[in-house]
């Protein structure tokens, strides 16, 4: 199936679809991923990644666009979400240069940005190592997605 939309819904407690990420969640608060939920995942998912991106980041580089804020993988198949402040499961590399979720923290004046937490479901356990980034991820899972949808939520910096 490769990247395409699917079924699979993905919320979360912490704001709605457009709406705004509670500063809880981003680099001016406490900085903690915010609890994720996703449903209907397609028949033969193995397993999940969930990712954060800010295409609105005014970042270009060869081949990429924007700025990476959260990378997380082998996620068991029989998962419905992740917790608040979620360290479970294998952390790859932010465009912060650490693992873990960095949240949103767009330049000063910048207005508002778009944060799309994508989660992917595949269609095996590829027991990936830890400290992919997000483009490396995508590149060795690509042939293994069978579903995947997104929740987008905005944060401008006071």
């Amino acid at each position: 199936m490769g990247f395409a939309l699917s079924s699979m819904q993905l919320t979360s407690p912490a704001f709605a679809t457009g709406g705004a990420i509670p500063s809880r969640h981003t680099g001016e608060g406490e900085d903690v991923s915010p609890a994720l939920a996703w449903t209907d995942a397609p028949a033969g998912t193995h397993s999940f990644a969930v990712v954060c991106h800010d295409p609105d980041a005014p970042l270009v580089t060869p081949g990429h666009y924007g700025y990476v804020h959260w990378v997380l993988y082998n996620i068991p198949g029989d998962a419905t979400g992740l917790a608040e402040a979620s360290e479970e499961h294998t952390q790859g590399l932010s465009d912060f240069g650490r693992p873990g979720y960095g949240g949103p923290m767009p330049p000063e004046g910048h207005g508002v940005h778009n944060y799309f937490f994508w989660v992917l479901a595949l269609d095996a356990n590829l027991d990936l190592e830890p400290g992919l980034g997000l483009w490396d991820l995508l590149e060795r899972i690509e042939p293994h997605v069978i579903g995947m949808n997104r929740l987008v939520g905005t944060y401008q910096r006071g």
